[in-house]
Order: C-alpha cells, then structure tokens, then sequence
C-alpha cells in the first residue's frame, strides 16, 4: 500500500428496513446454502438506491454501494452529503463498528473515532479514568497516557470536572474532551464526524487548527464529516461526494463542494414568477428574475472574463411609490458578497413610479468574481415608506457558476498556480514606478 493508508474497494453495505439481521430464517438459509455453493448472496442482487424522499419497491437498501477509494497518508479526507447519503455508515464502516456486506477495507494504522457524543466513554467512569480507558484501546502504554494528560485536559478545558463521571456532563463537555483524547494519543487515523458542531465556535476554531496540525506536523491522516462547508474548504485538502449511498465525486474540496451545493440551487437561468407569488399588496408584482451573458443569452456558466447581466421584471399596478431594486449576491456557502442598489430615486426626489411593466438589469463586470457558485436574491423596496412587510422578496432566485477557462496561464497575465481561494478577484488598475 506504499503511503496509501486506506484502500476501499467495491465497499457496499445492505440493511434490510424494519429487521433486525436478515429477518427470516429462511433468509437465512437461502444466504448459507449459496455460500457453500461458492454462490453469490443472492439478496444482493436485489435492494434500492438509498433515497430516503421516495418509497421503494423491496425492503433490501443499499445504505452504501460500489465505494472505491484511497486515502494517502497526512491526507485530510472531507466527505459531505445530504443527510442519510451513508457518511456516517461509511466511517462506522471504517472504525469496525459495524462490517460491510460486500467489498474489501484495508487500514494501516491505529484509528481513534469521534462520531457521536461520548464515543468510546464509560458513563459512570469520570474524566480521568476515561482518557486512560480510552488510551488503553489504542494500544499506549500508561506512561505514554500520562505524558499527554495535562495537555489533553487544557486542550478540553473541563480541568474542574475531569474528576467528575462523565454522565454529567453536558453534551459540549463530552465533545471537548472526546475530541481533546482523540486528537492528542497519537493515533494515525483521526476520524471525526459531524459532533464538532456541538461545541461552541471557540471550541471548533481549536478543533480544526488542531486537526491541520495533526495532518501537517505529524504526518497523520484526518478523515472529516461535516455540513460546515467552509470548514470543509478550509481544512481538507481532497474531498469525497457522496450521494443516496454512492460516490458522486472525488477531487479538490472547492469544486467538489461547488458541485453538492449546485445541486440544490435552481440551474435554470430564468425564473418566471407565477402571478400573483412574489407582491406588494395590489401595487407591485415581480414577474421573472434571470441571468444572462453579453450576448443576451439565458445561461447559468459564465467565463471569468465575460460580463454577467441580472435581469428583474416587474409590473406597477398603482402609482403610489417610488420603487428600488436591490440584488444580493451570495457565495455558495450562503455569505452575502455585495448588494447592489439601483439607487435612480433621492430621498428627497421620490417621484411615483407611473403604472406599467419595468425591466431593470445590473451588470457585473468581467474579471470580479472569483471561480465558484454564486446565489442571487432578488429585493424590491417601496419608498418613503419604511414598513418592511410591503419589501417584496425572491429569495434563492437563481444560481450561476463561474469558471477560469485558461489556466494554466490564467487570465492574469502569468500566474501559472490556482488563483487564490478568495471571494473576488478584480482586476484593479496598477501603477509602477520606479524611485531611485
């Protein structure tokens, strides 16, 4: 396996609803009589995707199906995935907490597993006798247990109840000092599920500065589940997509994660707003909101380097206000970028729009967003009136997605590298000169 330290093959895992085991007898039977045949179970021929929104046709479910991957060592590993996509199954797979139904696992190395509150602990143990339990397990001796105790107790900062039993503890406390034990008795595969998002955002700041110092300086080997996408962004250096229990994608985190969060925005460039959705009262009615290139086409990939125009039609059905559009602009992670303001009426010049159909378009100059998927809510404000329930709001219009389209040169005259993970990139205008 050279520097590979995990090798999953054809992994599959196949749960039978409503049963405990294979649920019957004859199951049972059918399943022994084909293994001394040399035969393959035949109820894995059988069984659906795992889709939990939809009703299937057998009780057989692949929780997890043809996963294949590796996993070199000092890789941070992300996987993400809607809930139920088999995250947690796959990495219960991995800890042998439960065995696959089919494929092959190979692991090289020591793994401490955080995947729920209180992995691993004896309730009616204290703190104390938890961490040296828990290092008994991965095989230290209790010389080396006690040369990483106090560091593990500041890391926690549960120092005043470490002789406390840890069933009082409260779901926070358990998650600092499961993850303080995990992090710091040196096993060679950490694998962490979503229970960081219990602590507080102190705690989880310390946790993935603690994780990119295990995998950085200590050469060991993270595998992270996690619904904070910029977490995943931040930490992980490769990243695994899964999806109703297969492997959608694998590859760098901020495409991979583009990819998942694309999945659940509208593609489509254009909304058209049924009548009577999206009002102000009998005054106002946005109709349809859409995105569109320099040639005025309807598309949802734009080039670095090509101008993107938000188009929002709406109808004034009474002179009363003076009306404004206002575009949000947000990240895929749901972080506004900018808002802009079409900003054509003074506070001091509010002229009633006249009745009619209006179409107001902002134009985003080329080379300003950075690569990556983008959001837009679409606001129209009535003025002077500040009654915030007359706002009339698209949220989650649309989405688009932006792409660099010529590295490896770029389009910045010779970076050669990936252009750096920020949020925009404009090409301001530069002066040189030279002084002496």
């Amino acid at each position: 396996m050279s520097n590979v330290v995990i090798k999953v093959e054809n992994l599959g895992k196949q749960y039978r609803l409503g049963s405990v085991g294979t649920g019957t007898i004859s199951h049972d039977l059918n399943r022994y009589w084909a293994k001394i045949r040399g035969k393959e179970d035949p109820y894995l021929k059988i069984g659906d995707t795992n889709d939990r929104s939809k009703k299937g046709d057998s009780d057989f479910v692949w929780s997890l199906k043809d996963i294949n991957f590796e996993v070199k060592q000092g890789e941070v590993l992300g996987i993400i995935g809607k809930n139920g996509a088999g995250k947690s199954t796959l990495l219960k797979i991995l800890s042998r907490v439960t065995g696959p139904t089919i494929g092959d696992i190979k692991v090289k190395g020591r793994i401490a597993s955080l995947l729920e509150v209180g992995t691993g602990f004896h309730p009616e143990l204290t703190g104390r006798e938890n961490i040296y339990l828990n290092g008994a397990i991965l095989g230290m001796t209790k010389q080396e247990i006690r040369s990483k105790f106090d560091e593990i107790v500041d890391f926690s900062g549960v120092e005043r109840y470490i002789d406390t039993p840890v069933k009082r503890y409260s779901s926070g406390m358990y998650v600092r000092l499961a993850f303080a034990v995990a992090a710091h008795l040196e096993p060679e595969i950490l694998i962490v599920d979503e229970v960081l998002a219990v602590g507080d955002m102190e705690f989880q700041n310390k946790c993935l500065g603690k994780m990119k110092d295990v995998s950085l300086n200590s050469g060991r080997t993270v595998l992270f589940v996690s619904h904070n996408m910029s977490a995943i962004k931040q930490l992980c250096n490769r990243c695994l997509f899964l999806k109703n229990g297969q492997l959608i994608d694998n590859g760098e985190p901020s495409k991979i994660v583009d990819s998942y969060l694309f999945e659940g925005m509208n593609k489509k460039g254009e909304r058209i707003i049924s009548p009577g959705t999206i009002k102000i009262l009998d005054l106002l009615e946005m109709t349809s909101v859409k995105v569109t290139n320099s040639k005025n086409e309807i598309v949802t990939d734009f080039d670095i380097t090509e101008e993107i125009a938000i188009h929002v039609e709406y109808s004034v059905k009474k002179e009363k206000y003076s009306y404004s559009v206002h575009i949000y602009v947000k990240n895929n992670v749901g972080d506004v970028l900018f808002v802009a303001m079409d900003n054509k009426y003074s506070p001091f010049n509010l002229v009633p729009n006249p009745t009619g159909k209006y179409s107001e378009i902002l134009r985003i100059p080329k080379n300003f967003l950075n690569e990556g998927t983008y959001s837009i809510e679409a606001l129209i404000c009535p003025f002077p009136t500040t009654v915030e329930s007359l706002n009339c709001t698209l949220d989650f219009a649309l989405s688009f997605s932006i792409v660099d389209n010529h590295n490896p040169i770029g389009s910045r005259g010779t970076w050669i590298r990936e252009w750096p993970n920020s949020l925009v990139r404009p090409d301001f205008s530069w002066e040189v000169t030279k002084i002496s």
